[in-house]
Order: C-alpha cells, then sequence, then structure tokens
C-alpha cells in the first residue's frame, strides 16, 4: 500500500512557522510519521504532499531523505482537494493511507495494524478513531467529536481511501482505538510540550 503525508496546512493556532519543520528533539516533526512508514512492513511508496503554505517543508523533506522520498506540490486550496490532486499526481489506483503530518508517536507497528484492520474491514474506505476519553486523559482538547451509536470519537488523521475512487465517497468503516500515541496530534504549544514530554 502507498501512503500520503499531508503536510500542506497553515498551522496557524502553533504559530510557529511551518508545522511539518518544527525540530522535536533535534528533528523536523514530519520526520517521525515519515519514518514510521518507512519502518512499515505493509508500506510501498511513500509521498508527502505540500501547499504554498509550506515551501520549507519540501525543501527540508528532499535534504533529509535525500529525494527517495516524492513530495507533490498542489494548490493549498482544501483538505480533500489537495488529497485528490495527491492521489491523482502519484498515480495511485489501489487503496491509499492518507495520514497528516503531526502525528509524532505513530510507529511502524501500529501502521500496520491499522492496514490489517482495513484487509478485514470489507468496506472500500476506512477512518480512525479514539474515544474520546483517551484525549480528556492525554489533557488533550480535540476539535472534531462525532457520535457514533452513542459514543463520542475523535477523528487521528489516519485514513484508507480506495485511490481508483478518490473522486467519490465511499462507504467508510470506522475504527476505533484506544491508543494514546493516535490521539496526540500537535495543534497548540501545549500538545509540543506534551508530544516532547512523551517522547523522552
Amino acid at each position: 500500500m502507498d501512503a500520503i503525508v499531508m503536510a500542506g496546512g497553515l498551522g496557524k493556532r502553533l504559530g510557529m512557522g511551518e508545522k511539518p519543520c518544527i525540530e522535536i528533539l533535534g528533528r523536523p516533526l514530519i520526520s517521525y510519521v515519515v519514518d514510521a512508514l518507512e519502518g512499515s512492513e505493509k508500506i510501498d511508496r511513500i509521498f508527502v504532499a505540500v501547499s504554498p503554505a509550506t515551501p520549507n517543508t519540501k525543501i527540508v523533506v528532499t535534504n533529509y531523505y535525500n529525494g527517495r522520498i516524492k513530495v507533490i506540490q498542489t494548490s493549498g486550496g482544501n483538505y480533500v482537494g489537495d488529497m485528490v490532486h495527491a492521489v491523482e499526481s502519484a498515480g495511485i489506483v489501489d487503496p491509499v493511507l492518507i495520514i497528516m503530518s503531526d502525528l509524532p508517536l505513530i510507529t511502524p507497528d501500529l501502521i500496520d495494524s491499522i492496514i490489517c484492520e482495513y484487509e478485514k474491514c470489507g468496506r472500500p474506505a476506512m477512518s480512525v478513531h479514539v474515544p474520546i476519553a483517551v484525549c480528556k486523559g492525554l489533557g488533550v482538547r480535540p476539535d472534531t467529536v462525532f457520535n457514533r451509536n452513542g459514543n463520542l470519537i475523535v477523528p487521528t488523521g489516519v485514513n484508507i481511501l480506495d485511490g481508483k475512487d478518490i473522486r467519490h465517497e465511499q462507504e467508510d468503516f470506522n475504527l476505533v482505538l484506544e491508543i494514546p500515541e493516535l490521539a496526540l496530534n500537535i495543534n497548540t504549544v501545549e500538545d509540543l510540550k506534551r508530544c516532547k514530554d512523551m517522547l523522552k
């Protein structure tokens, strides 16, 4: 399965410049996600989607990985449009993992287990969530919360979609995992501090 790292957002709330380039313990934030994908047994090609808002991210990824990670330029118009453009530019017609660039606690094993769940779910698309209690346990305040059958769940920014049907809405399976590493994405200075503490 191929993977696309979405790295074109403005990162305004953090207020520290391009979010994917922020250093965490001496490494750019995006490297934690790319390294986990490279370590995954189930991931083949890896692409990073950037936008006009993240020109330095393109340079950082190109230099950090010596050109072996392909960078795709998007318009930065909106997340879904940029994702569709990235999938089509990469020529992906099979299932593809879409992941945000600000999940520094993700691991190769976790990526592989998510893909295994997708392979079993029988749906063309799968979105990964955590129960809101996991976010509360970390002291994280989520932006988006869904009610699924009376349970409050939070999207993690990890999705699998069918590349050949990327322009259409796809029947989606909600995978809910009680895993703190999926609940911490970097949106605020507090998130960044919490992440550094957990990584240490």
